[in-house]
């Protein structure tokens, strides 16, 4: 009787260990076959959570023709004596404005630019006499009294000089509103155009900043004319980033 309780008891104890043992192999198994924290998927998550943004340039231009032409001109001479010299300019200068009211220009287009008076030496310190000089601007608002302007300026006299001539437009706000509605109306497209290639919709408008043209409006010159103002474009670039949904 006593040796059976011995037997039975060690196949118990056997029978404990082998189940322990398995236990542990099965536990080795899962946790082998189990991923760890590098297989975790919640990076891709975050990627995928992550704002998508484009970032598009748009340009918008305008053409118009110019209406206002600017003259540059003035009067220089040389006179022995410095007040001979300066009332000699301001005579002169007297008669070119003269002569630019006769040619169509209102007076309050005219106006001084520059004013100067200086000795001159032949080698110093001989003095040869004072060069005076005095700068004027007109504003032509009429471009069919261009060509008359010019003409009036070249007859006013020997002392007279022409610096040149520049066009501009009126309306330039007008014009710039309107450059800078296409320059929107580029970048938007653009946007769209690349929501649509990556299966997206485009959102708000996350950043948009403007910068004009690199320089003043270019005129090309007609031909055939002796005074032209030719065409003139007014452009706006804007810079925007936009949110995709």
């Amino acid at each position: 009787m006593t040796v059976l309780v011995m037997l039975v008891t060690r196949v118990t104890r056997l029978s404990v260990v082998l189940a322990a043992a398995g236990a542990v192999f099965a536990g080795a198994q899962a946790a082998h076959a189990a991923p760890g924290p590098a297989a975790s998927t919640a990076p891709a998550a975050s990627a995928a959570g992550e704002p998508a943004e484009v970032g598009v340039v748009g340009r918008g231009s305008v053409q118009a023709t110019p209406d206002l032409m600017r003259v540059n001109v003035g009067v220089e001479l040389r006179r022995d004596k410095a007040g001979a010299a300066f009332a000699a300019v301001k005579e002169g200068a007297a008669k070119l404005t003269d002569a630019l009211l006769a040619a169509g220009v209102a007076p309050r287009d005219v106006r001084t630019n520059d004013l100067s008076l200086g000795a001159e030496y032949q080698k110093y310190p001989k003095l040869v006499g004072y060069r005076a000089s005095q700068g004027m601007e007109a504003l032509v608002r009429d471009l069919s009294k261009a060509d008359a302007v010019i003409d009036a300026v070249a007859a006013a006299g020997e002392e007279v000089r022409l610096s040149g001539v520049s066009f501009e437009i009126s309306r330039s706000q007008a014009l710039l509103k309107e450059a800078r509605a296409a320059a929107y109306r580029d970048a938007q497209a653009k946007a769209e155009q690349y929501a649509a290639l990556t299966g997206r919709r485009v959102g708000r408008v996350m950043k948009l900043e403007e910068e004009g043209d690199s320089g003043p409006p270019r005129f090309t010159m007609a031909e055939k004319s002796s005074i032209s103002p030719g065409q003139g474009t007014v452009t706006i670039i804007v810079r925007a980033i936009y949110e995709l949904v």
